[in-house]
């Protein structure tokens, strides 16, 4: 129990609140703030003193000291007056020496004469000087005892001892810092070197979520203390709070090899192996005492490794769908940091043929750094957690075609966990795979199409689902004037990575080489929603276009691709264009307008990109007729024609807007 009546509880007590440092509470019974004390050598004696003056009047009783937590030393004592101290009060204040006892055995005597009695007063009396006098205590010279006014370290009331001399030392100021974006005094500043005091403010951050804050302060209590256990705990609990679960992790480790008995850090770090998904580590700290500290975490627990079982299980069958599952509901249940739950994920999607989806979850895939020495033998799925990670990571590298990433990624697996044979194999195909691309792009460089396609065909005999592989050997088919073929391995490209633009570029190319115009422009028109701005494909996209409409027997007026926007001077002109076959677009505007001239170079470009429409621009300034006969009246107005016919009208369009427009009528 503490002098204050609170109970103080042991270090090792357990609570359910895991991710929280550990408190204890300091005692503050006494409204005098305990003195730093260096118990070697004190020697106190019980003195009875009674005086009487014309002031006051009483006895006073000291009884042997106490000594309390961190060597501080409470003595009590009671006394009366009749003066300054009601008959009924009683006082205790915690006082500590630095190096001369309290009270000297010399100066057991009871004080009768008038001169003594008037260097004797009642416990607690301030004199009027500011000083502080103790009952049966003559006044000392040499050092003296001040109360203190609230500053340095501290608090408003606290007696502060005195420098040499006859003077008082004033408290040093304290610099204020920034924390958290408001200016406050540095909890670090005035703490002194008492170890405990600075666990307790690191305590007081933590709860108000300063977490750095906290960090610093426990930092500051490690450096002061090393062997304390609590202290690497507590610094644990900052490190999650910042998420920085691999350093949480090893300060974990480091309390128990301080402490193996800590139940805290036991059960703090079988908190952090669930999130990790290190389901046996954390059962073995959850249970060390044989029986689990914390029933929900255990239920946590079991959770967690019930659908990571499902999860590898589905792996194994190649059951894809039921992984992704798997994945997701053990993320759900707590193992929400774990890198290798994620890079499963990260593999369902790629054998899914959603690498858009894979590449980005990878991006996704917690950081754990330093990696936990205690984790590294841990396996997932038959392989070791770490190697697990590079292993997914080689083929997505395969997959997206960069194939010196993957072989390099294969590697730093095979060196994780080398008698795993599914890595072995692994590292073996990718190492095979790479080669084989690159003897196939020295042949297609060389113009040996043939020996070319021949290596590509051995890459793809060990990775049958490379997209990369299928759309170079179709470019050697194209090559060869084997269009038929070419489409093939286009089509295979794009089941597997359905937004690669090569393989549909040169399946375009390839239709339009078999007359296949409708095809030929259906995939052109696709590749202008992939490459808006590509000049190039607008030009074969437009010649598509003019192939189909003569293959149908239309009539076509427009033959020249790239052309300018027309400016429309007359009505007759005007209404030869708003006549002419297909879509027309006409734009109407002032040269003094601020929208208008804003939206011109748009239309201009929009004209380039999109070749097969008539696009006309009318100032009705200086062609009144027309804007009045077209009901203008406010600018600028865009009016869209099919085959002589009105069928938008847009007025002060936004770009996306008119764009969107202008692709719909001219599909």
């Amino acid at each position: 129990m503490s002098p204050s009546g609170k109970p103080v509880p042991p270090r090792d007590s357990l609570t359910s609140e895991i991710n929280k440092p550990d408190f204890r509470e300091l005692d503050l019974g006494s409204p005098v703030s305990p003195l730093r004390s260096q118990p070697r050598g004190l020697t106190t004696t019980t003195t009875t003193t009674s005086s009487s003056s014309s002031s006051s009047s009483g006895s006073v009783t000291r009884h042997p000291p106490v000594i309390g937590r961190s060597g501080s030393v409470r003595v009590s004592q009671s006394g009366s007056s009749s003066g300054n101290l009601r008959t009924s009060q009683a006082r205790s204040d915690s006082v500590t020496s630095n190096s001369q006892p309290l009270v000297s055995s010399s100066t057991q005597s009871s004080a009768t004469s008038p001169a003594t009695a008037a260097n004797v007063l009642p416990t607690g009396n301030i004199c009027p000087s500011g000083k502080i006098q103790l009952t049966g205590m003559t006044q000392s010279r040499s050092r003296s005892d001040v109360l203190g006014s609230g500053t340095g370290t501290y608090g408003h009331g606290s007696i502060m001892r005195g420098g040499g001399g006859s003077g008082v030392s004033p408290a040093k100021p304290v610099a204020p810092v920034t924390v958290g974006g408001s200016i406050r005094s540095s909890p670090a500043a005035m703490l002194g070197s008492d170890a405990e005091e600075v666990k307790r403010v690191g305590n007081e951050m933590y709860r108000k979520g300063l977490f750095g804050e906290a960090l610093r302060l426990y930092d500051r209590a490690i450096a002061l203390s090393p062997a304390n256990a609590a202290y690497r705990s507590n610094r644990a609990a900052a490190l999650t709070g910042l998420g920085r679960v691999g350093e949480a992790v090893k300060e974990c480790e480091e309390a128990l090899r301080l402490d193996p008995n800590y139940g805290r850090a036991h059960q703090r770090l079988a908190s952090l192996l669930i999130r990790l998904g290190q389901a046996d580590s954390a059962r073995k700290h959850l249970c060390f005492l044989g029986k689990p500290s914390d029933p929900m975490e255990l239920q946590k627990l079991e959770a967690v490794e019930k659908h990571m079982s499902k999860c590898a299980d589905a792996r194994r069958l190649g059951d894809w769908k039921a992984a992704l599952m798997e994945v997701d509901a053990a993320i759900v249940s707590g193992a929400d940091f774990s890198p290798q739950l994620v890079m499963c994920k990260v593999e369902a999607l790629l054998k899914l043929h959603r690498l858009d989806a894979a590449h980005s979850k990878l991006l996704e895939v917690p950081k754990v750094e330093p990696f936990p020495a205690s984790c590294s033998q841990s396996r997932f799925s038959g392989m070791a957690c770490e190697a697990y990670t590079h292993f997914v990571k080689a083929q997505v590298e395969m997959a997206l075609g960069r194939f010196e990433n993957a072989v390099m990624a294969a590697e730093k697996a095979s060196k994780l966990d080398p008698r795993s044979n599914e890595v072995a194999m692994l590292h073996n195909t990718v190492t095979l795979v790479a080669r084989a691309r690159v003897r196939g792009n020295d042949l297609y460089k060389s113009e040996r199409y043939t020996e070319a396609s021949s290596a590509y065909a051995e890459g793809l005999r060990l990775d049958p689902c490379n997209a990369i592989l299928y759309c170079n050997r179709a470019a050697c088919w194209f090559k060869l004037g084997m269009w038929e073929r070419s489409i093939e391995d286009c089509n295979h490209a794009l089941r597997f990575q359905p937004r690669y633009t090569k393989p549909l570029l040169r399946r375009a190319a390839s239709n339009s080489k078999m007359e296949r115009w409708a095809a030929a422009v259906s995939d052109y028109e696709a590749l202008r929603k992939e490459l808006p701005h590509d000049k190039e494909v607008a030009e074969s996209l437009f010649h598509a276009q003019v192939a189909l409409k003569k293959s149908r027997g239309e009539e076509v007026l427009n033959m020249e691709f790239g052309g300018e926007v027309e400016e429309v001077y007359s009505r007759e002109q005007f209404k030869a264009a708003m006549n002419l076959p297909g879509v027309s677009v006409i734009h109407f505007s002032t040269a003094s307008d601020h929208q208008c001239k804003q939206l011109s170079p748009f239309v201009d470009s929009l004209c380039t990109r999109y070749p097969s429409i008539h696009f006309l621009k009318v100032d009705i300034d200086k062609c009144q007729s027309i804007g009045n006969a077209e009901n203008v009246r406010v600018v600028p107005t865009v009016k869209i024609y099919k085959n002589g016919t009105r069928v938008k009208e847009i007025v002060c369009p936004n770009k996306e807007v008119l764009e969107y427009s202008v692709r719909h009528y001219s599909s």
